[in-house]
């Protein structure tokens, strides 16, 4: 299972108008990212069922996808008869250990025997640790064959369909996270000192009827350029921060890589009137 976060976003950095005449307001251009969850085969088999539909709720830990798990049984009952097998081995050996040493108190046997006896159990002892790392992976394998999801949300992508053979590392399920999604925007390096963590910020999604309340929850302490040039003292209005804007009552069906608008009112710039 890999977990990733998709972002598709339109324009890295785009100005709708800049700041306003009053240089209190920031338009930005972005899109909305939600964190998405790539849900993988382990192991080449063929699809048997889907529980999990596009578009239905899941809670964490629902079967999403089941592969066929013939094989993978078959290998965790061959697994556990080899585990019962070294665990009698292993008694057997364990016994005779007990009756040698108490021989050896007696001196009835010599010491080499006892060696003997003690090297018999301690391969036996190996072995049963073996047959049951064995086991353990058979039956983690037998596991992988269940795909589940292992946060709440959406399943948003089924790639594969009943029947069909996936290949090892496939991804076979996508699921949409239950969590707040966000707009990535960057801010131009004039502004990014007027700037906080906590700003609120409108924003206007495309298909919306209404504006969003937003809040700026992340800002970037590292500069990047747009475009990507030496840094010179002309250049420096193309100096940008990466942002995030969290949309804390976006509706359910909001989609990541919706166009988004940003607006940010800033606070007046130190030393102005």
């Amino acid at each position: 299972m890999r977990y990733s976060a998709v972002a598709l976003v339109l324009v890295p950095f785009a100005w709708l108008g800049g700041c306003h005449d009053d240089d209190q307001a920031l338009q930005l251009v972005g899109s909305v990212e939600r964190t998405l969850i790539e849900l993988s085969a382990a192991a080449s088999e063929v699809i048997v069922a889907m529980p999990g539909q596009r578009g239905q709720h899941l809670q964490a830990g629902a079967t999403v996808v089941q592969l066929d798990d013939t094989l993978a049984r078959a290998e965790v009952a061959r697994a556990e008869a080899a585990v019962a097998g070294a665990a009698a081995r292993a008694a057997v050996s364990k016994r005779d250990l007990e009756r040698v040493r108490d021989l050896h108190r007696r001196n009835i046997v010599s010491p080499d025997q006892l060696d003997h006896a003690q090297l018999e159990w301690e391969q036996a002892r190996a072995s049963l640790d073996e047959a049951q790392a064995r086991l353990a992976a058979a039956r983690k394998q037998l596991a992988d064959r269940t795909i589940a999801t292992p946060v709440a949300g959406v399943v948003d992508q089924l790639p594969y369909d009943v029947g069909e053979r996936v290949p090892a590392g496939a991804v076979v399920a996508v699921i949409l996270q239950d969590v707040q999604p966000w707009v990535r925007v960057w801010i131009p390096e004039r502004a990014i000192a007027r700037l906080a963590i906590g700003t609120a910020a409108e924003v206007r999604i495309d298909g919306f009827d209404r504006s969003l309340r937003g809040e700026v929850v992340d800002l970037s302490h590292e500069p990047e350029f747009t475009p990507h040039y030496a840094l010179t003292e002309r250049e420096r209005v193309h100096l940008v921060y990466e942002a995030r804007v969290l949309l804390p009552e976006a509706p359910a069906a909001l989609r990541p890589g919706a166009p988004a608008t940003v607006v940010i009112r800033l606070p007046p710039a130190q030393g102005a009137s």
